[in-house]
């Protein structure tokens, strides 16, 4: 195992070399993918309809094709999945990663290519490795298993064809090619159960005396497997189970309300490596150790838009490329790939925090924030706020959701409702309260203009449901493991009311 360990290094270090060419010439790689993709998309049907193969460079595209949503390339999708080819993207398209995003009933289904497997997906899992060798080169990442959590899949039938979709995990796990599989913990019978909980207790008996290294997957869940792993074993932490493992790989959903609860349950010292995949794509890793900005991948087959904050949501939205950003301002992220998307808006909000090379932070959702009085709230600043309440009373959070409380005839004052799940509550949640609003105020002007004097926003109300609340509601409707996720913040109380009346008449069954 020693030698393969040093093999595999030399290898991955190797594709540094690669990754240094894409940081020293951002622009010029950039170029070369979007030839190629017009190249290849001049051929099919979608193409042709918007005479790719007169397109020179990005303004004649965003001339001729609007930035897209997903309801305007449905059509198309829903094509493909019927057996139709050669539409959006010249090679097969046989398997669709379905998602939503959060709870949202309406699915998506985007299609995955085999060009965008191997050329984004698989590379992107091969280069969080190299990074990590990189970084690391005492490592022993090869002398075990990497237990990776993912979703699973499921065959669709269109008279006599058959086309596939599922969480875009399963896909990568169900399709990876055999030097990957063999590092790969668990075996895919079990890795593919479509039954979340059966899957649960499966992996953490068929895991839990191996030599695990590593740890990949969305952070919600693989804390439910890692307690799960610590009930069936009777050990205090999960360094009694793995004394071996490392390093944690992990995206999906903001890490910081997490790392608390990791770092107790690891009880050793683990590395953590930030992630930003999705099912359309793979798109940056956290590059270095002092950091947790990501390094935006650009030699995947992805060319990169992208729409400053005030035009997240209006028509026709105008786009800049990447040599037209700026640091600190805030973008809708565009793209158009070898998946067969084209200047699609993928919904995901991110801040450069450099140009040189290109870093960013994730930031939220163009859907998913609180702007009903003008506050404009987003993930990041009611993320950075329970932080400094957590840090302050010793409280932990779980998980939460928030939406607005309207006016009504009553008062002509609003207010923010959040409902927040504790590992470890507050003492005194009305200080806990006044913490989170003071630390809102401090990190988002907005909302501190809104709440001067309880002109228009009185303070937050916090409803504190009890442990498991989140797990068993994702549960009942039938959103457990996976790409899945709470959603944080809506302008509307759909999810706030589910929640709540959830809890409400719950048996107070816990996870």
């Amino acid at each position: 195992m020693a030698l393969l360990n040093s093999i595999a290094s030399w290898i991955m270090v190797k594709r540094m070399h690669q990754i240094d060419l894409f940081r020293k010439y951002p622009h010029q790689v950039q170029e070369e993918t979007f030839v190629k993709l017009m190249e290849a998309g001049a051929v099919t049907e979608f193409g042709k309809q918007y005479n790719f193969s007169e397109v020179r460079h990005i303004g004649d595209l965003q001339q001729r094709l609007p930035v897209q949503s997903y309801e305007e390339m449905q059509p198309w999708i829903d094509r493909l999945r019927r057996g139709e080819q050669n539409l959006l993207w010249p090679s097969e398209v046989k398997w669709f990663a379905k998602s939503s995003g959060t709870t949202d009933a309406k699915s998506k289904f985007i299609p995955v290519t085999r060009e965008s497997l191997e050329d984004c997906h698989y590379k992107g899992g091969k280069d969080m490795v190299s990074i990590y060798c990189s970084n690391y080169p005492e490592h022993q990442l090869f002398t075990g298993r990497n237990l990776a959590l993912g979703g699973s899949h499921t065959t669709d039938f269109f008279g006599n064809y058959e086309s596939y979709h599922g969480d875009v995990s399963a896909i990568i796990i169900q399709n990876l090619p055999m030097w990957a599989d063999f590092f790969r913990l668990p075996n895919l019978t079990i890795a593919l159960l479509s039954d979340w909980e059966e899957k649960l207790e499966q992996m953490a008996r068929s895991t839990m005396n191996e030599n695990v290294i590593s740890l990949a997957g969305v952070p919600s869940w693989m804390m439910v497997l890692m307690r799960r792993i610590l009930d069936v074993t009777g050990k205090n932490n999960i360094g009694e189970v793995w004394n071996g493992l490392e390093v944690y790989f992990h995206g999906g959903v903001n890490f910081t309300p997490y790392k608390e609860q990791f770092n107790e349950l690891f009880g050793k010292e683990i590395r953590y490596l930030e992630l930003y995949n999705a099912s359309e794509g793979f798109f940056g890793i956290q590059d270095a150790t002092a950091t947790n900005d990501l390094l935006l991948m650009l030699d995947y087959g992805i060319y990169y838009e992208f729409i400053e904050q005030p035009y997240w949501n209006t028509a026709n939205s105008t786009t800049v490329t990447l040599d037209q950003v700026e640091v600190g301002k805030k973008y809708a992220v565009v793209i158009s790939t070898t998946g067969g998307l084209w200047r699609y808006q993928i919904g995901d909000t991110i801040q450069f925090t450099s140009t040189n090379p290109y870093k960013f932070r994730i930031v939220g959702r163009t859907k998913h924030f609180i702007n009903v009085f003008g506050e404009e709230l987003m993930i990041e600043n009611a993320e950075r706020a329970l932080q400094v309440a957590c840090e302050k009373t010793g409280a932990c959070v779980c998980e939460y959701t928030a939406a607005p409380v309207f006016m009504n005839a009553q008062t002509n004052k609003g207010a923010h409702e959040w409902v927040i799940e504790f590992d470890r509550e507050p003492v005194d949640i009305d200080w806990f309260t006044e913490l989170f609003d003071n630390a809102l105020k401090s990190v988002n002007s907005d909302y501190e203009a809104k709440r001067f004097n309880n002109y228009i926003l009185h303070p937050p109300v916090i409803r504190v449901v009890p442990h498991g609340t989140f797990y068993n509601w994702m549960k009942s409707r039938n959103k457990l493991g996976g790409q899945h996720k709470v959603p944080r913040l809506s302008n509307e109380r759909t999810h706030v009311e589910s929640v709540l009346h959830f809890d409400k008449n719950s048996s107070g069954n816990v996870a």
